[in-house]
């Protein structure tokens, strides 16, 4: 299984910026200690991250659509480090929020062009190809908690900006050394609408999906290191088990990419969407290292599909790929992440336990929409042989 030589960069420059967008949960038990957030604060911080680095994403992948400069990925390590990692010096909640909001800029920029590039540089294992993209930001999204919360302990959290440094770096590399295929290619204006609207239903079925399980996503990401606490974990724990919860969905991951080039994108998402429900209430439900063991589990079924929804989606509109790559990952994200500040404002009153336990059976519907998905492989060779099938079946 070959993966072509320049999309390593670029996978890695995707690991760093999803270790700095999942840092800001590991970062909350500090500042709730520091600056005495409630729920409600951290789950308005945790909202304004998902708006920022999600919600924008569809203009910046219609720019990289019509612009097709490597400057979205190419900046956004250095950008989104920065400002998240400089969230231990903030003196204030409103300090924060705009700590939070910048970094998110640089999360935005780089998702929809990165997945882009990835769809473009893939040639006979598309569902392969881009398992890898996306597992090296799942991955870095396990390694963000783990990473500041052992820098905070070793070097206290007024020297948190020092986890930036492999963003800059990663930056200064992509700009100088790194080439896009997109910089050599020709650009030209493209009709976005053009291109999405024979493709509307499909792509709104895998939509909805996507924003079903990212409601989830969102919340474990933001809130599992205060659960845990809750619990009786240290803060440091609590980042550590995040780390768990994450490196098990980007292994799953990966290994959906392969599956469903085998066999169906369909398939990759049902069993995603019917092994998630019952893990995640059981860690929930139970305590102790079983518990642990449901939350890895959890989050394996959880984030199995991952690379499957932007594959199927780019193969519906390849013309805008980068648009509803945005779609897929990013905005989907973004309306998910409205949840967010509910979820704190209610954990205030009722318990973050039974907040979480009432969004996981809010999933339970999203294995019946699986039936409305189109049944093709995401291998583009055999989805052109079932084309035929699949349009009169509209």
């Amino acid at each position: 299984m070959k993966f072509p030589k320049s999309l390593i960069p670029l996978t890695w420059g995707h690991f760093f910026i999803d270790c700095y967008a999942s840092m800001l949960g590991a970062f909350l038990p500090f500042l709730h200690e520091k600056l005495g957030l409630s729920l409600t604060q951290a789950g308005i911080l945790g909202g304004m991250l998902v708006f920022s680095s999600s919600l924008m994403q569809p203009l910046y992948g219609y720019l990289a659509d019509q612009l097709r400069h490597k400057a979205f990925v190419a900046l956004a390590p250095a950008v989104a480090g920065i400002f998240i990692c400089s969230m231990g010096l903030a003196q204030d909640f409103y300090s924060l929020l705009v700590l939070v909001v910048l970094g998110g800029i640089g999360i935005a920029s780089f998702h929809p062009q990165g997945a882009a590039i990835t769809s473009e540089m893939s040639t006979s294992r598309p569902g392969y190809q881009m398992s890898i993209f996306i597992t090296g930001g799942m991955l870095g999204h396990a390694m963000g908690p783990l990473y500041i919360t052992l820098l905070i302990g070793a070097a206290g959290l007024h020297n948190s900006y020092w986890a930036a440094l492999p963003g800059i770096a990663m930056s200064a590399y992509l700009l100088l050394y790194w080439s896009s295929p997109q910089d050599r290619s020709r650009r030209q204006r493209i009709s976005v609408r053009q291109h999405l609207r024979p493709q509307i239903r499909p792509l709104m079925v895998h939509y909805w999906l996507v924003v079903v399980r990212s409601a989830n996503q969102v919340v474990i990401v933001s809130f599992l290191p205060l659960y845990f606490t809750t619990r009786g974990y240290s803060a440091a724990e609590g980042g550590q088990l995040l780390t768990l919860f994450l490196l098990t969905g980007g292994i799953a991951g990966l290994w959906g990419g392969i599956l469903a080039d085998r066999f169906s994108g369909r398939m990759v998402i049902i069993v995603s969407m019917v092994g998630y429900f019952p893990m995640a209430l059981a860690f929930l439900l139970t305590g102790g290292w079983i518990s642990i063991l449901f939350c890895a589990a959890a989050g394996g079924f959880l984030l199995f599909a991952n690379p499957v929804n932007v594959v199927m989606a780019q193969q519906l509109v390849p013309q805008a790929s980068s648009t509803v790559s945005a779609l897929m990952m990013g905005f989907a994200w973004g309306v998910s992440g409205v949840v967010i500040p509910l979820t704190g404002f209610f954990a205030d009153l009722v318990g973050l336990q039974t907040i979480m336990v009432s969004l996981v059976i809010l999933t339970a519907p999203g294995v019946l929409m699986t039936l409305w998905l189109p049944s093709t492989s995401t291998n583009p060779q055999l989805a052109s042989a079932l084309a035929p099938a699949g349009n009169q079946g509209r």
